[in-house]
């Protein structure tokens, strides 16, 4: 049985790292992870205190995540509401919604699934990366197995159209942040050293000065807009 393709970006400046951030601590919070994979950050959110439901639909990478959170479920993003055991105090969608045809319909009916005052937390690729944009330029547009333009990616993301498609699931973003390319995974590890981290960390600032060329991932905490009348809940803990 082949595990995940996907793995944990435990570099600071990576988006799992600031999807951690953005939570906090779980104390005994109900969380969901969406699109869980083989739940290797099921398995990290589990050990910081929160009750974790993992949200899979490939049934082979369901059965890697099982005893590595409180409970597996199989299905559909866009068709799994019956089956979640909410409400859920937090919902976590890791670099998911980009390898939906609709992502739209698969948040509004999850986020069903949140208490009044849970947190979203969201992560997507950049398309208008520069590198893209300057492959682009050069009249490519090359898919490949991992990074921005992975083949199994559906839709594409730009800053804009990312905080467009959370307002349009009536989603109030309070916090965006953006992560730069995890040089970490691309450089081999024999060749880590001091002058990689000096690197990633100007990296990481130049992609939040420039977010809209530079950033390789968005991450957005949000809540549901407020009905008329309703409290504001307070924001998610930061750092």
């Amino acid at each position: 049985m082949g595990g995940s393709p996907y793995q944990l970006k435990d570099d600071p400046y990576s988006s799992h790292s600031a999807i951690l951030s953005l939570l906090g601590p779980g104390e005994g919070r109900r969380l969901l992870d969406a699109g869980a994979a083989d739940g290797f950050l099921a398995e990290l959110l589990t050990g910081r205190g929160f009750i974790v439901t993992a949200l899979e639909r490939d049934p082979v990478q369901a059965d890697l995540a099982r005893g590595r959170c409180h409970e597996v479920i199989v299905a559909d993003l866009a068709e799994a509401g019956p089956k979640l055991p909410g409400p859920f105090d937090a919902i976590v969608y890791g670099d998911v919604l980009e390898h939906l045809s609709d992502p739209l319909t698969a948040l509004t009916q999850v986020n069903r699934h949140l208490a009044p005052r849970g947190v979203v937390i969201a992560s997507v690729p950049n398309v208008a990366h520069l590198w893209v944009r300057l492959l682009l330029a050069a009249g490519r547009f090359d898919y490949a197995d991992r990074g921005i333009l992975d083949r199994t990616h559906l839709r594409f993301f730009t800053r804009r159209t990312f905080l467009a498609l959370l307002a349009q699931a009536d989603l109030a973003v309070e916090d965006l942040r953006a992560t730069p390319v995890p040089l970490p995974l691309v450089v081999p590890r024999r060749l880590h050293g001091k002058w990689l981290h000096i690197v990633h960390g100007c990296s990481a600032w130049a992609s939040r000065c420039w977010p809209a060329g530079l950033a390789y991932q968005f991450v957005a905490a949000a809540r549901r807009r407020p009905s008329p009348g309703e409290d504001t809940p307070d924001g998610p803990p930061r750092d």
